[in-house]
């Protein structure tokens, strides 16, 4: 059988087909015959283990886009019928997003980026802990800080790293300065791609609305002194808005992030923990932790051009 592809002189041309004639020109290698695209390389590699790696860059690709998301911070808790304590163990903070559309690379070079780990729940005399930072290069998003007794918690903020065109949007919080009998405030949800995460309350701070993609505020429950995480934000562009948490009512995370889970622990990914002022038992729950993705070939760039993971054509890398 002789292969329908032949060489003729400095051009690739189609030999015999109907509608095939021979080429006197550049051939189109992006064909149903041929599915190659030297030029304009595709893929991502989607790192979701916490920790320190190194991105190499493909061989033939200069320009990429990213994602950060922080790690959520851990809720505090403290189990004691103490009047002076019950009731008064906020959630932890959202974590920090950022992303970059385009951001210009070296074949071959490498570049230091990091995933913030999930902060976690502790007791009043130790201390709940911030989520991680996460970064790439020089951008970062900062974890959201911890669950404090009383007081009010801010989430992580985001930070381009003064690469152009970088966004950076900041984690909600976990807001309610209680008093007694209205219970602990919620985890902050995660930022999203367009505004700042929802922030967890309670029932004596109400609840409030809240849009920007990104992961709603946690809520709280009305049988005990508990309450919930709030949602995660997804690393694949931006989405849905997340949905606010309200009484027994659990958060939604935005973006396709995931939603917190009744046992407190904060939502995929950067959703902070819920609290817990059980005057019996319980403890606060752990942040979702953070991510780092990077994505390349022609098109695509955050916060949502060609960004879901179909346009990465099966080339995907998951670490």
């Amino acid at each position: 059988m002789v292969h329908p592809w032949r060489r003729t002189g400095s051009v690739f041309g189609k030999k015999g087909a109907a509608g095939y004639p021979e080429q006197s020109g550049v051939y189109d290698l992006r064909s149903p015959y041929l599915n190659l695209n030297f030029a304009n390389p595709i893929g991502e590699i989607q790192y979701l283990t916490t920790g320190a790696h190194v991105f190499t860059v493909p061989a033939d690709v200069t320009n990429v886009s990213f994602l950060c998301i922080g790690g959520g911070g851990g809720g505090m808790y403290f189990n004691n019928s103490s009047s002076t304590f019950t009731y008064r163990m906020n959630g932890g903070g959202g974590g920090g997003l950022v992303y970059v559309p385009s951001f210009g690379v070296i074949p071959g070079a490498t570049i230091n980026l990091a995933v913030g780990a999930a902060g976690q729940s502790g007791q009043y005399a130790s201390g709940s802990t911030a989520g991680g930072t996460s970064n790439f290069g020089l951008a970062s998003a900062a974890g959201g800080n911890p669950g404090r007794y009383n007081t009010n918690v801010v989430g992580g903020g985001g930070s381009s790293g003064g690469y152009a065109g970088g966004v950076g949007n900041t984690g909600g919080g976990s807001f309610g300065l209680n008093s007694n009998g209205y219970g602990p405030a919620g985890g902050g949800g995660a930022a999203g791609y367009t505004a700042g995460g929802g922030v967890g309350w309670n029932r004596a701070s109400g609840q409030p609305t809240y849009s920007g993609n990104g992961g709603g505020g946690g809520g709280w429950s009305t049988i005990d002194y508990e309450s919930f995480g709030g949602g995660g934000v997804g690393i694949f562009g931006a989405g849905s808005n997340g949905t606010q948490g309200g009484p027994n009512t659990l958060a939604g995370g935005g973006s396709g992030g995931t939603n917190p889970t009744f046992n407190q622990v904060g939502g995929l990914y950067g959703g902070g923990g819920g609290g817990n002022s059980s005057i019996f038992s319980g403890t606060g729950g752990d942040g979702g932790q953070g991510a780092v993705r990077v994505i390349w070939g022609a098109g695509r760039a955050y916060p949502s051009t060609n960004t879901a993971q179909s346009y990465s054509d099966g080339n995907v890398t998951i670490v």
